[in-house]
């Protein structure tokens, strides 16, 4: 076939390929014959000529499945993706498959929908595993037919990295080994088989080439890998939402791979609770995810001596042991949802540079933290319950002298406690340095205290406050005897206008004046004075006080000699009392003299009170303004009383 022929072909193949992008009617028998030309189109040699002519084609994946095996999804030079492979078509795969020898272009193939019985798909990875490919990547797979021995041949591959997701086998007795050991002794660098309900996996036969291995979302147990000495090339093993149970079998599964670096262990059900098992991991183990298992604080007696970055995140740790092993090589360190109750410290992590503890129960974080992890660079702590109280200034006051080492501040970093500041940022949060002080609080309250001793001792000998606490002692008293040896006479029956209360250097005026003009004088007046109407054998107080409630006024003749008289200072205070108590208008000031208020002693500031605000008669030096004086005081005083029979008005008893 000359060179213009075999270009005229070459552009009919082209035409044909690309008017099956635009026709969705096209019949099955013309997409197989075209096939058939495509495949038979590559040449013997394995020369990749012919495949950089094919063009990028997309047919319309929403046909039914009536009318095509199978949809060619996307094809290029190096990249091939192939989906909805079965039974009918498989052979037109392993066809097609057969072109891509060693050399040629294709290295990533991808397979989508796969459903075919275990030969067949033995047959694609048998092909595949001779072909140009080195990426393969299976998704949904289903295994339709029994699972037999199968004699894979692994030589002369060009395969780096399998992946299998999805896996269903419909097969439920099957040798499991032979299923296995198909995989296990793979000549290939990185192996992944995720979400395939997988139970088990079997040792290599031999030192194997794996470098990576992902397990994930399987039913793998603390059964794997158990002395298994054939993976010492093994660097990353992803094991994450499995099923295992036991730390320490994990840290002796790990014990073989000499290069391991990576172990992902995180989604499990871990738990090491048993201080007396020890643990063996890998020496060259430095990164370790344990997160979301069931891990509380023992976790750290079993942890690899030269671990680099840990993350326990989402366990039920509540503080890392001050007695731990050190992990002098620990630079980042996860602990965030756990329950700490404070910041751990750097006792076992000399070399700590990062760490997280968001989301656990620290209310006043430790203020000392940087001082202990010199070598932190950031602090994680964000999104925990604090309470805004003085311890937590110290911290707050940390932050500032950090230099920004705090991760999330300040949005992260909000009070819980208590409820008036729930929300409040930290940085917003604010107390005195007195509040927060407590020696400067108590020398303070101390001064406060002796400063408000002394104002009160001042004011009381200033006010006289004793004498006034004796008197009401002695009001109090007088009630309590009057009552438990009279408690028929408690109801107060009035027997008197007024009782009079004056000096005894101004008892010639009261006498000859006061007494015959109110007695004597219009209308029936009858007062009370101590000299016939105090009773014998009662104390003095009693009769004051007896006289002042049998009286409906009492009346206070005024006078320089007044405010010197302890008495009247006496019968003033509880007439007073009587005033408050009674809540009634019994008092009657009479000023027989002017009182320069500078004589008035202090304690006399009831007496002081009375003058400024109430109302006093002023007795007149003029004998024209006397009439008028005792008039207004009649009136004052001015009350029908019950006479006692046969007495008239003027006599006394």
């Amino acid at each position: 076939m000359t060179e213009n022929m075999r270009s005229l072909r070459n552009f009919f193949l082209y035409k044909c390929l690309f008017a099956l992008t635009f026709w969705n009617h096209v019949s099955l028998s013309v997409e197989n014959e075209l096939f058939t030309s495509v495949s038979n189109n590559f040449p013997e040699d394995g020369s990749d000529e012919k495949i950089k002519s094919l063009p990028l084609l997309y047919t319309n994946s929403h046909q039914s499945k009536a009318n095509f095996d199978w949809v060619v999804i996307q094809n290029t030079t190096e990249s091939l993706s192939l989906s909805e492979i079965t039974n009918d078509n498989v052979k037109k795969l392993v066809a097609l498959l057969s072109n891509f020898r060693r050399g040629s272009r294709l290295q990533n193939l991808t397979l989508t929908n796969v459903s075919v019985d275990w030969n067949a798909l033995m047959e694609i990875f048998q092909t595949v595993w001779h072909s140009s490919v080195e990426y393969f990547t299976i998704n949904s797979v289903t295994q339709l037919s029994e699972i037999e021995s199968y004699g894979f041949d692994y030589s002369g591959t060009a395969m780096k990295a399998l992946t299998m997701t999805k896996v269903l086998i419909t097969d439920l007795y099957f040798s499991q080994d032979v299923l296995y050991i198909i995989f296990a002794d793979m000549n290939i660098a990185a192996l992944t088989i995720a979400e395939a309900e997988m139970i088990h996996m079997l040792c290599p036969s031999s030192n194997s080439p794996f470098r990576y291995l992902n397990f994930l979302k399987n039913d793998l147990t603390d059964f794997l890998f158990q002395n298994c000495d054939k993976l010492i090339q093994l660097e990353t093993l992803i094991l994450q939402k499995n099923k295992f149970e036991s730390l320490p079998k994990v840290s002796f599964m790990t014990s073989h791979m000499k290069s391991l670096k990576y172990l992902d262990m995180s989604n499990n059900l871990l738990r090491h609770d048993a201080a007396d098992v020890q643990c063996q991991w890998a020496e060259s183990l430095t990164e370790l995810d344990l997160s979301s298992n069931q891990l509380t604080d023992a976790v750290f007696e079993c942890l690899p001596v030269n671990i680099k970055k840990l993350y326990l995140q989402n366990n039920q740790i509540t503080s890392v042991p001050k007695e731990m092993a050190e992990l002098k090589s620990l630079e980042e360190l996860n602990l965030a949802s756990n329950r700490l109750a404070d910041l751990p410290g750097c006792g076992g992590f000399t070399s700590l540079e990062f760490l997280n503890v968001e989301m656990n129960s620290i209310l006043t974080p430790s203020a000392d933290f940087f001082q202990s992890c010199p070598r932190v660079r950031q602090l994680q702590a964000g999104r925990n319950p604090f309470k805004c109280s003085c311890e937590l200034q110290d911290f707050i006051r940390l932050e500032r002298q950090s230099g920004g080492k705090l991760f999330g501040w300040p949005a992260a970093y909000v009070c819980e406690y208590p409820e008036d500041l729930q929300g409040t940022q930290l940085k917003d949060f604010h107390l005195t340095e007195l509040a927060c002080n407590t020696v400067l609080l108590l020398v303070t309250a101390l001064l406060l205290t002796l400063v408000l001793v002394a104002v009160v001792a001042f004011l009381c000998i200033y006010l006289d406050v004793p004498w006034y606490v004796r008197m009401t002692w002695q009001w109090t008293q007088t009630k309590r005897r009057a009552w438990h040896n009279h408690p028929e006479e408690q109801e107060t029956i009035l027997q008197f206008h007024a009782f009079i209360s004056y000096s005894e250097r101004d008892s010639l005026w009261v006498k000859n004046e006061l007494i015959p003009n109110l007695e004597k004088g219009e209308g029936c007046v009858q007062l009370c004075q101590h000299e016939r109407n105090f009773v014998p054998g009662k104390s003095i107080v009693e009769n004051i006080i007896n006289c002042i409630e049998k009286s409906y006024k009492s009346i206070f003749v005024l006078s320089p000699n007044f405010v010197q008289s302890e008495w009247c200072h006496y019968e003033l205070y509880f007439a007073h009392h009587k005033l408050f108590s009674e809540n009634s208008n019994s008092l009657i000031l009479i000023l027989l003299e002017p009182i320069p208020p500078y004589i008035i002693p202090a304690r006399y500031h009831k007496l002081k009170a009375l003058m400024a605000k109430r109302t006093y008669l002023e007795w007149p030096k003029e004998k024209s303004k006397r009439a008028l004086f005792w008039a207004n005081l009649r009136a004052a005083i001015s009350i029908n009383l019950p006479m006692p029979d046969g007495q008239r008005c003027g006599e006394i008893d």
